[in-house]
């Protein structure tokens, strides 16, 4: 089954072509990375795919409905959003930041129960932040903010995740371990996963499938083995890139 499927998609920018005639499919169970260079419009693309934007044309259908015919709420029930970073307006801790994540499942004017507790603690536990409950947002790192957002993603529950640049603010560490939380959390609620990255290595390392969005507007995409064509790659980046085989799978090096 398709979560999200685009048909003739055309997406723009201050007259910078993004996408043209895009066909894309992503199905439960899969991970994809959308990889491109700065200011090639990976952001762009995905506050589109979420609704969050207007498009030239096409269209982009959420389990087979018309995003453009769905509530925010009906498409939060899908959908969730991991922005490149976070914004924090109003003073807040992190408990209270945490919950945001569930206000899809609430009525109007419905407060949080003891379930919605529940969720919350655990996903803190998940992402390491565990007795941060009462730390204000503004006194945390930006490695600790960055987990927060994840964790509020996490319960929100939705089986579709768009993430901008996911490993932002994180150690080397902390970036293995979300990754792999948020796409382990995807396959087990039989969801999928679309992310843009910079690490090239990050993407082979988790990604399935790439969408590669070229200099030229062209968008490139397929199974992550049949996109690692040094060629494709090279024009990519506009950067040779070096192979080299390890035990643990292919790692890709400037040259």
């Amino acid at each position: 089954m398709s979560l999200l499927v685009t048909e003739q998609l055309h997406v723009s920018i201050a007259q910078k072509k993004i996408c043209e005639d895009l066909n894309v499919s992503i199905r439960l169970g899969e991970c994809w990375g959308l990889l491109g260079a700065n200011g090639a419009g990976k952001t762009t693309l995905l506050y589109s795919l979420a609704g969050l934007r207007p498009v030239d044309s096409g269209q982009i259908l959420l389990k087979q409905k018309s995003i453009a015919a769905m509530t925010r709420r009906e498409i939060a029930a899908v959908l969730g959003v991991l922005p490149q970073d976070s914004s924090d307006p109003f003073p807040a801790n992190v408990f209270e930041t945490v919950l945001i994540g569930r206000h899809p499942h609430l009525s109007a004017w419905q407060w949080e129960g003891e379930q919605d507790f529940l969720l919350a603690h655990a996903a803190l536990e998940r992402v390491g932040m565990q007795g941060f409950e009462k730390r204000q947002i503004d006194t945390l790192s930006g490695g600790e903010r960055r987990r927060l957002a994840i964790a509020t993603l996490l319960i929100q529950q939705a089986p579709l995740m768009l993430l901008d640049e996911p490993t932002n603010h994180l150690d080397l560490r902390h970036q293995i371990s979300m990754l792999s939380l948020l796409v382990e959390t995807a396959g087990k609620a039989a969801g999928a996963v679309l992310m843009s990255l910079h690490d090239i290595n990050l993407a082979v390392r988790f990604c399935d499938h790439l969408l590669l969005l070229m200099p030229d507007g062209q968008v490139i995409q397929g199974t992550t083995n049949e996109m690692l064509d040094p060629e494709i790659l090279q024009s990519l980046y506009d950067c040779p890139l070096r192979r080299i085989e390890t035990e643990e799978g292919l790692v890709l090096l400037p040259e």
